[in-house]
């Protein structure tokens, strides 16, 4: 049967109607659903955002924490830098004193060079002793020869001695030099030993005569000095010693021999000028 047109019209508006009354209800509850899970949902973003920021926070914080632990140690080791510069400065001021005490009690370069230059020489006149005991032929200087190994192995024991309280490290044998005249020494003997043998002798005090004069008068060292006055009248002994040996194995008469001729050819003159007169 066919429905006429104004009546589909009114039973379509009818039917539009009707749904339109029952859709509201479900577009409310998908609405409110809707709304419900977009409110979930941005609880749920709130929460993982607020998780995240506290989160972040958290690790932010403890991150700054543990830089502040990690400074920790640098502020503390500053802080012990700084006592220890403290401590230290006491040992440093004691280190100085100490140094002023070493440096007073000590030698200075002048009286440690004289040390090692008597020392040596010392060694080089005992050596030089030995070698005149084997190699002289002349009697007076071998005797010289023993009187040097007598004297100066004494006067090595005392220097020695002064120069451990000094902490001077002494030498144990000759230099270069030393042992050079050593080996032409030894090369010679008989009178030729005798000659150039104290011929050395001479020289040789005359210039230890002239250091120990110098250190005696102008060291600075208590004891160096009081070493080099003790020394002195023993080496000036050497000299004359020296001086006359070697006036006799060369033939001639020292100073004190022929002041000595002098007084007695004098003496002598006198006594026949008075005996004159009584003969006549």
């Amino acid at each position: 049967m066919r429905i006429p047109y104004a009546t589909s019209l009114v039973l379509g508006t009818t039917l539009c109607l009707s749904l339109a009354a029952q859709n509201p209800a479900g577009q409310s509850s998908t609405a409110q659903s809707a709304a419900a899970q977009a409110a979930a949902g941005q609880s749920a973003a709130g929460q993982v955002g607020t998780g995240a920021g506290q989160s972040a926070a958290s690790q932010s914080g403890i991150g700054a924490g543990q830089s502040g632990v990690a400074q920790t140690p640098d502020s503390t080791r500053n802080t012990d830098a700084g006592s220890v510069d403290k401590m230290t400065k006491p040992e440093k001021m004691s280190s100085g004193k100490h140094s002023k005490d070493a440096g007073s009690s000590g030698a200075s370069a002048t009286d440690t060079k004289f040390a090692h230059e008597a020392a040596i020489g010392s060694l080089m006149e005992v050596e030089m002793g030995k070698v005149a005991l084997e190699k002289a032929s002349n009697e007076k200087v071998k005797q010289f020869g023993q009187r040097m190994i007598d004297d100066h192995t004494k006067a090595s024991d005392q220097l020695k001695t002064v120069a451990a309280k000094k902490s001077i490290t002494l030498p144990t044998e000759l230099d270069a030099k030393s042992k050079g005249m050593m080996d032409k020494m030894s090369a010679m003997s008989g009178a030729a030993f005798d000659k150039a043998y104290m011929k050395d002798m001479v020289n040789d005090h005359k210039k230890d005569i002239s250091e120990f004069q110098k250190e005696a008068s102008n060291g600075s060292d208590t004891d160096l000095k009081g070493f080099a006055s003790q020394t002195l009248p023993i080496l000036q002994e050497h000299l004359r010693l020296a001086q006359e040996t070697a006036a006799a194995v060369n033939g001639k008469q020292t100073s004190s021999s022929s002041a000595s001729s002098s007084s007695s050819s004098s003496s002598t003159g006198s006594t026949g000028s008075n005996s004159t007169p009584t003969k006549q």
